[in-house]
């Protein structure tokens, strides 16, 4: 696996080599991903848009997948208490409450069989929740539709995954075939200054054929490619669709304290996606 050099310099100032930047005496690069092919601004009040956006709903026991196959605790619902878009963004908001045996709510939405697509920037600005057991996630999936290829041999892409006790720290993976769950390809990228649950960050991963970049902001942390993958590579042939949450527990973040305060929301300002120009 290959991640961006961190070089610590006089005075503690972290310097990161930026992608896509030009000097003064070089042209800036074309991009390859500039074809904006589709978005949500989040920019009308209300529920999210049912031609956007559909719904994981319960806690996986429908699907055979009790705790969503990672021991999360929370039932994730379609009321606006727990998903809504107000104020010109997304918000998803995890709740310490009652609900068919779960002792919290969240949301997750997708754009399962709504869009899909292989290859291209995916991108969000996001500002995320805070405390021990909070684990939200700005993710891809593969197309499981024909009900034959299961996971991990669909593919997972997690563009953001963050542990609500590490403020600082986001987490960059794949998922397939002989590399899932606790062997996924990963890498961590932690702020030099400020906290992800303080401000808006740009999450993106670049993907074409044999290759996901991996940002935050304008900083490529990472690259994986076939090289790096300890199975086969899923990520040339399949379409993926958009997930965002917010579990609470798992196996990822570990229990929730009794100190974590509640509700939790991540608040996203858009999300956007450009095709792939190869």
């Amino acid at each position: 696996m290959r991640v961006a050099l961190i070089i610590p310099l006089l005075f503690g100032v972290i310097t990161f080599i930026s992608s896509g930047c030009a000097t003064n005496n070089e042209p800036e690069a074309v991009s390859e991903f500039s074809e904006l092919i589709w978005q949500d601004e989040f920019d009308t009040d209300g529920p999210v848009d049912p031609d956007r956006w559909t719904f994981d709903l319960g806690t996986g026991e429908a699907i055979g997948l009790p705790g969503w196959g990672n021991n999360e605790l929370q039932y994730y619902t379609d009321r606006p208490e727990n998903v809504r878009v107000e104020d010109g963004m997304l918000h998803i908001t995890a709740r310490q409450e009652t609900i068919e045996n779960s002792s919290y709510t969240s949301a997750r939405i997708l754009t399962r069989g709504l869009f899909e697509t292989t290859f291209g920037r995916f991108e969000a600005s996001i500002k995320l929740p805070f405390g021990q057991g909070i684990w939200p996630a700005f993710w891809l999936l593969g197309d499981d539709s024909g009900g034959t290829v299961i996971w991990p041999q669909i593919g997972e892409i997690d563009i953001m995954e963050y542990r609500g006790q590490e403020p600082r720290v986001i987490h960059g993976s794949v998922h397939g075939p002989g590399y899932s769950a606790g062997a996924a390809i990963t890498a961590r990228y932690t702020l030099p200054q400020g906290r992800f649950d303080t401000d808006f960050y740009i999450f993106a991963i670049e993907w074409k054929p044999n290759s996901i970049k991996f940002f935050v902001n304008d900083i490529m942390y990472n690259e994986i490619t076939p090289d790096d993958v300890t199975g086969e590579w899923v990520f040339n042939d399949n379409t993926f669709h958009i997930i965002l949450n917010v579990a609470v527990g798992g196996t990822f973040v570990g229990p929730v304290s009794p100190q974590t305060p509640f509700p939790q929301t991540m608040q996203v300002e858009y999300v956007r996606v450009y095709g792939w120009d190869g």
